[in-house]
Order: structure tokens, then C-alpha cells, then sequence
């Protein structure tokens, strides 16, 4: 009881879970990713329901296809961010590994973040593959190490509005 105590008032934790989080976001995101270029034609939509397609794209960029137009520097540039931002993740899970709700956000970033930096490693280019869309107007394609980052931020919003809420 005292050991639990202690490990509570110091913020740490086992980082075990939420690595655990991470690879399990990684672990889905290829593996999704490696069913979609074995079935699908690139850039060629294949209607779901009236509003979602899978299209399987690769965008060199970041979100939105943000600088997918360069001249290969930014896949070097997008690696290099992606392991920081894991790297500050990491420390950040090892002082509040007891904050569940911050913890798992992160977490899922992190996955998202790693998922997306292998298909760099790997490939030069991240695989998209969700395509939503009203009428004529698309939605940017995305995957799930894309999800999982918006989710984890979602998270990390809702976690510091109930932070902010119980601080009155």
C-alpha cells in the first residue's frame, strides 16, 4: 500500500499500458494498411455507402497533403518530428503514468504518430485510405494512425477542460 502511494505521488507508473496503447494503434494501422494496397487499385474509389469510399492514396506530405509537393525534404522533416514528438510522449507517460484519461491520449498520438513514420521509413509516403465526402466535396483521404491522432487530441482537450473544471 505504501509502494502504491508513493508511486501515485510521484506520477509514475508502469509505462507497460500505454506502450501497450501505442502498439496496438501501430499494430492495426499497418495492418490495415497492408490489406488496402493488396486490394485496392490506387486512386480508384470503391463506394462503401453514399458519403464513404475506400481510396487508396499515398501523400507525401502531412495532413491535407501539407507540402506533399516538395522536393522529398519533408518526408526526412515528418520522420524526424514523428520520433520527437514519441520521445516527449515517452517522458510525458513517465511523470503522469497514473493520469489515465492524459495517458491514453497521448498514447494514441504516439501510436498514430509511429504508424504514420514507418510508412515514411518504409514506403516514402503515408497510405490513406478513408475517403468521406458530401456531394462533390471530399474530405482529405486519411488512416487509422490519422484517426488515432485526432482522437488522442479529443482527448487531450476533453481531459484539460475536466482538469480546468475541477480546478474551480
Amino acid at each position: 500500500m505504501a509502494k502504491s502511494r508513493s508511486m501515485q505521488a510521484s506520477g509514475s507508473s508502469s509505462l507497460a499500458p500505454w506502450l501497450g496503447i501505442s502498439l496496438i494503434v501501430i499494430l492495426f494501422d499497418q495492418l490495415t494498411k497492408i490489406a488496402v494496397t493488396k486490394v485496392f487499385s490506387y486512386a480508384t474509389p470503391y463506394a462503401i455507402t453514399p458519403f464513404f469510399n475506400f481510396l487508396l492514396i499515398f501523400n507525401r506530405g502531412a495532413a491535407f497533403s501539407f507540402l506533399s509537393s516538395a522536393s522529398g525534404w519533408q518526408r526526412w522533416a515528418f520522420t524526424a518530428l514523428g520520433v520527437a514528438a514519441a520521445c516527449v510522449i515517452v517522458y510525458l507517460l513517465k511523470r503522469h503514468g497514473n493520469q489515465r484519461l492524459f495517458c491514453t491520449a497521448l498514447s494514441l498520438i504516439m501510436g498514430g504518430a509511429l504508424g504514420n513514420v514507418i510508412d515514411r521509413l518504409v514506403h516514402g509516403r503515408v497510405i490513406d485510405f478513408l475517403d468521406f465526402h458530401v456531394g462533390g466535396w471530399h474530405w482529405p483521404a486519411f488512416n487509422l494512425a490519422d484517426s488515432a491522432i485526432v482522437v488522442g487530441a479529443a482527448l487531450l482537450v476533453l481531459d484539460e477542460l475536466r482538469r480546468v473544471r475541477g480546478a474551480r
